[in-house]
């Protein structure tokens, strides 16, 4: 290829890329299904998915040292442990003073994501999986024994709460408070 058709071609794509992928909406490390990205505005119109950006630099910091880059608000996890995509949602509010938002459990069904939501809050969390096992409460008062993975969803520097199926249900329980 000579160097004049490698330069207009260079030339080309700097012109007219940027208006060609100008209506794509990349949620880089938040990307999810893109069948289940179309379906949670229709469901919780007005919300957005937990990202780094919504994170004050501290908890960027704590979230960040476990997890890297990935997303705050989605991880996929086998949480019914079918082996069927499921995902893990942290929703906010996008507008307003006080975020309020939703955890989802997002599962798929051969008619299309079945949605559940496990909890409502005030504030801006994080999720993430972790392994099936025994989980006690702050208080010492209740144990969770998880057979499939679960989901764990934190408030930094206040309170964490883990979230697991039981075969019938979700059930819950605070690991810290």
């Amino acid at each position: 290829m000579s160097l004049k058709l490698v330069l207009s071609l260079a030339m080309v794509i700097h012109l007219y890329a940027p208006s060609v992928f100008a209506n794509v909406r990349s949620t880089g490390a938040c990307d999810i299904p893109s069948a289940l990205e179309r379906k949670l505005p229709e469901r919780f119109p007005g919300t957005r998915i937990v990202g780094l950006a919504d994170l004050s630099d501290e908890d960027k910091k704590l979230y960040q040292a476990d997890h890297d880059n990935r997303c705050p608000g989605a991880v996929s996890i086998d949480f019914y442990g079918d082996g069927k995509p499921t995902w893990a949602i942290a929703l906010i509010s996008e507008s307003g003073e006080t975020r309020k938002g939703q955890l989802l459990v997002a599962h798929s069904e051969h008619s299309g994501w079945s949605i559940r939501s496990l909890e409502t809050f005030t504030g801006t969390p994080v999720v993430w999986e972790e392994n099936p096992g025994r989980y006690k409460d702050v208080y010492g008062e209740k144990t969770l024994i998880a057979k499939y993975p679960v989901i764990v969803l934190c408030f930094y520097e206040a309170s964490a709460i883990v979230y697991c199926w039981t075969g019938q249900k979700a059930d819950k329980i605070w690991i810290s408070d």
